[in-house]
């Protein structure tokens, strides 16, 4: 709002000073004003001013000079420049150096303020434009202390700044889009869109539709023409999710548009040209599929440049804490809660699950815990059966003595028996056949808390 924006004025006329500083300060401004560029530049280092109304004829060093430097303030304001008259191609070339706008002599103050409230407001546009890609990028952060995510995140620093086409590998749930997403946010077209294409999810024959786009009347249902995902794309990235489940006739299109960076939509004879950067990702062995002839070779090669691989959450086990912390803050803050904690206890059930649903799996359990659970403490009673069925079928862990094995089988028996009972003493002190004085006390020496 504008009386809260800062306006700053430089002229070395004192009735010009005088006049914009008093037809501002009408308009709900807060104005500052100066005679000379030094001025100027003391008064701007902390970049708490909006605009700045800069006379090209300055005492000591000129406008010229003074714009560029406030140009290289970490946040420099908006800059009209006051053009005397007979020198708007100083002007000219002053906009052309990163002014907003320029206003001649002798000044138009209806003009003047109209400058200034558009420049106010873009640069309110481009802070806002700043914010939003900082918290983008923090949003598709690859989370994680473990030696295969940081090596990821260096691969992504590495690749990002390219162009250069890229195949991810991994399982299920285990962040593939995120990569591929953390990749553009941090690339060089990162302005441009980010238009993701589930091809296991769209059928056979809507597929090509859906990526080249159809005129109408091309097909059956064709009622309008639509723009295809490559289209939407141009300028930015197109992201193929699970393309090993792209049919070999798709293969056979796509592979032409990556070769020649040009398509026809469904029943169109229009040539559409496109700057496109391809990220695929896939859960299947493309070399087998390849073998066994269900994926092009030659669509491979042209994918598979830079190849990355997201390892699955069991064979990162000390992430589980990071990312459970991690999704703790971001649900609690999504749905208005006190940021919960995970008792050690807890904790100690999740990193001996082996998630095979991998980080969507953990993301999903983290999320009902915030909605469900009412205690800040979440304690083992809090999980969810799976997770202890999990536990009781995986390997065994390496533990360093038996004591140890056997407290913590006993642990999980007792604590799924309890969850099987909703926590009722005496029915699960029946089924472990145990006496319950005997239970409460098997419970206190395994670190096992009742439910508040």
């Amino acid at each position: 709002m504008t009386q809260h924006s800062r306006i700053l004025v430089v002229d070395d006329e004192a009735g010009i000073r005088e006049s914009l500083s008093s037809i501002l300060q009408d308009e709900g401004y807060r104005v500052d004003a100066v005679a000379s560029g030094e001025e100027a530049l003391e008064h701007a280092v902390d970049g708490q001013f909006e605009a700045v109304l800069l006379d090209i004829w300055l005492p000591g060093i000129d406008g010229l000079e003074t714009l560029s430097r406030l140009q290289a303030l970490p946040r420099p304001p908006a800059v009209i420049i006051i053009s005397g008259h007979g020198n708007i191609e100083t002007a000219v070339r002053a906009t052309k150096l990163g002014a907003f706008d320029f206003v001649e002599k002798p000044l138009s103050l209806e003009r003047t303020v109209l400058l200034v409230r558009n420049a106010v407001e873009q640069r309110r546009l481009a802070q806002e434009n700043e914010q939003l890609h900082a918290e983008l990028g923090h949003r598709y952060q690859v989370i994680g202390e473990s030696v295969p995510m940081k090596a990821l995140r260096q691969q992504i620093a590495v690749t990002a700044p390219t162009n250069g086409r890229v195949l991810i590998y991994g399982e299920s749930g285990t962040g593939k889009e995120l990569v591929a997403r953390a990749l553009h946010a941090a690339g060089l077209r990162s302005k441009g869109l980010f238009v993701e294409v589930n091809c296991a999810a769209i059928p056979e024959e809507l597929i090509e539709s859906e990526l080249f786009g159809h005129v109408k009347g091309s097909f059956t249902g064709a009622t309008d023409d639509k723009i295809g995902k490559f289209q939407k794309a141009d300028g930015g990235t197109l992201f193929l999710d699970e393309v090993g489940d792209m049919s070999l006739r798709t293969q056979s299109k796509v592979l032409r548009v990556l070769e020649q960076q040009r398509f026809e939509p469904v029943g169109s004879s229009q040539t559409v040209s496109v700057d496109v950067r391809v990220i695929a990702a896939t859960n299947k062995n493309l070399e087998q599929e390849i073998s066994r002839g269900a994926f092009r070779q030659d669509l491979f090669y042209r994918l598979n440049v830079i190849p990355f691989y997201v390892a699955p959450l069991r064979d990162r086990r000390e992430d589980v804490p990071i990312l459970t912390r991690y999704f703790l803050a971001e649900f609690c803050s999504q749905y208005g809660r006190k940021v919960k904690e995970m008792s050690d206890a807890a904790m100690e059930i999740l990193l001996r699950y082996p998630w095979p649903g991998n980080v969507r799996e953990l993301r999903n359990l983290v999320e009902r815990l915030v909605i469900m659970c009412p205690q800040m403490r979440i304690e083992p009673h809090h999980l969810p059966p799976e997770l202890f069925r999990g536990v009781a079928e995986s390997p065994m862990q390496p533990y360093s003595t038996l004591h140890q094995a056997r407290s913590a089988y006993e642990r999980e028996f007792i604590l799924r028996k309890l969850q099987e009972n909703r926590w009722n003493m005496t029915q699960t002190a029946a089924a472990l056949g145990l006496e319950r004085s005997h239970l409460y006390r098997k419970m206190k020496s395994l670190g096992i808390a009742a439910p508040e």
